[in-house]
């Protein structure tokens, strides 16, 4: 699938609010099209996507922060296990909305890459790399407090809200999905669109992010658990005609 088309379908995806916040690439194309364009208003196009992605993946990082500490309070202070599946919805769905930040800095700096790539391959300019550099140190680009935080939301998942209880030799689905199917499904799919994108190749560049390996992530494999117990459920279960 071209770039193009899997930002298009992820934008359309997305979380309410999040849908103007990505790369113009469309947009960047056209101007591209309108081509001589100086490489001055070129940068200047650029310049200000960036500037609106850092501004967006601040303002959530800060509230991030803030959302996990108060869910951490929230899960201290339940006394019993019922309590708790009031709060497991607002754990998944703040896991889920951390990994699509993570998926939209990652597009978003696919996006500059190629969209670049393409200027310097009409222009015969050597701009991809210099600015690159540059947008490596951006905060849209750095995750690592998100994934910090992603990977502490998992552990939590993953002691206090087991999905898989194993009784007697069966596995016996406990729902995560209950946790808000939007999200959920959204966030498989960022995950899988992340692999995708880093999956390594022989087109794999110093441009490209890094191969991403899924095999820990509990959601994924929370999803094969479930997959794996509804494709048991209806094979044992005759369909009404």
């Amino acid at each position: 699938m071209k770039f193009g088309k899997r930002l298009q379908q992820h934008v359309q995806q997305t979380l309410p609010g999040w849908e103007d916040k990505y790369l113009c690439y469309k947009g960047l194309k056209k101007a591209l099209n309108l081509l001589p364009i100086s490489e001055a208003d070129f940068l200047s196009l650029l310049d200000n996507e960036i500037d609106k992605f850092n501004a967006f993946f601040m303002e959530k990082e800060e509230d991030f922060i803030i959302r996990h500490q108060e869910l951490q309070r929230r899960i201290r202070m339940v006394a019993y296990q019922e309590q708790m599946s009031g709060i497991r919805k607002d754990v998944i769905d703040f896991h889920g909305e951390m990994v699509l930040l993570i998926n939209y800095s990652n597009i978003n700096y696919t996006g500059l890459a190629k969209i670049l790539k393409k200027y310097d391959k009409r222009t015969g300019a050597m701009l991809r790399l210099p600015f690159i550099q540059k947008v490596i140190e951006q905060p849209f680009y750095m995750t690592d407090l998100v994934s910090k935080l992603v990977k502490e939301c998992e552990l939590t998942i993953d002691a206090v809200f087991p999905l898989a209880n194993k009784v007697e030799g069966h596995v016996s689905c406990s729902g995560i999905r209950s946790g808000g199917d939007g999200i959920f499904g959204n966030t498989v799919a960022a995950l899988l669109t992340m692999q995708e994108m880093r999956r390594g190749s022989s087109t794999y560049s110093h441009f490209s992010l890094p191969p991403l390996n899924l095999e820990d992530c509990v959601v994924i494999e929370d999803m094969k658990i479930i997959d794996s117990s509804s494709s048991s459920s209806s094979s044992s279960v005759p369909i009404a005609s």
